[in-house]
């Protein structure tokens, strides 16, 4: 599914993946719209596939596990992709954790394919004649999956409320995915995928 720079609503449906070009300038708003669904969010150098948002980058550069309002996302070559402006959510975001893929699910006992983030990474950017050249580990919005004293990490239901968003401003010219994560065996999306939402605004 494609869709240009433009201010309306859109469908992330279910268990898919969308990409957008976005202009620097402009703001992106990603919306939980029933409170429960995990988002996996990526964004990439619209001129050079081979730059993205780099949660290892951004964890280094922010010093913490969880950005902040008003911290500067930053890309594998360390420049400035995005500021996170607005978040309506409790804050508890995930930056660790990799896209499922077909072995997830197949470690997970699925024997037939399942829908994965991984997959929706890609056709979604192949819809807007782009090509990535890696699967880079998506900044999971909503994502609850704290990590405890011992290291450990527990994967827990989505503490968001129906209707939370988080707004961003573009910092450079860039090609923007969003995935409704599939996920419905581990309990991150309470069992059951929904849609989600995402604008552009000028």
């Amino acid at each position: 599914m494609t869709e240009k720079c433009m201010s309306k609503l859109i469908k992330i449906p279910a268990r898919q993946g969308i990409a957008v070009n976005a202009c620097k300038g402009q703001k992106v708003k990603i919306i939980n719209t029933h409170g429960n669904q995990v988002v996996d969010f990526w964004a990439f150098n619209s001129e050079q596939p081979g730059e993205f948002m780099s949660m290892e980058h951004c964890r280094v550069a922010l010093g913490r596990y969880r950005p902040k309002l008003g911290d500067v996302m930053i890309t594998n070559q360390r420049r400035k992709i995005l500021k996170f402006l607005e978040d309506t959510s409790p804050g508890v975001h995930d930056t660790m954790m990799a896209a499922c893929d077909r072995y997830r699910y197949e470690q997970l006992g699925c024997t037939d394919y399942h829908d994965n983030c991984t997959d929706n990474l890609w056709e979604a950017l192949a819809a807007v004649r782009f090509k990535p050249t890696e699967t880079p580990c998506p900044f999971n919005l909503w994502q609850n999956t704290p990590v405890d004293t011992n290291g450990d990490i527990e994967q827990m239901p989505t503490v968001s409320k129906k209707g939370d968003f988080v707004l961003f401003k573009v910092l450079m010219n860039s090609v923007l995915c969003f995935s409704a994560c599939p996920q419905d065996i581990v309990q991150i999306n309470s069992g059951k995928p929904m849609d989600a939402h995402f604008q552009i605004i000028d």
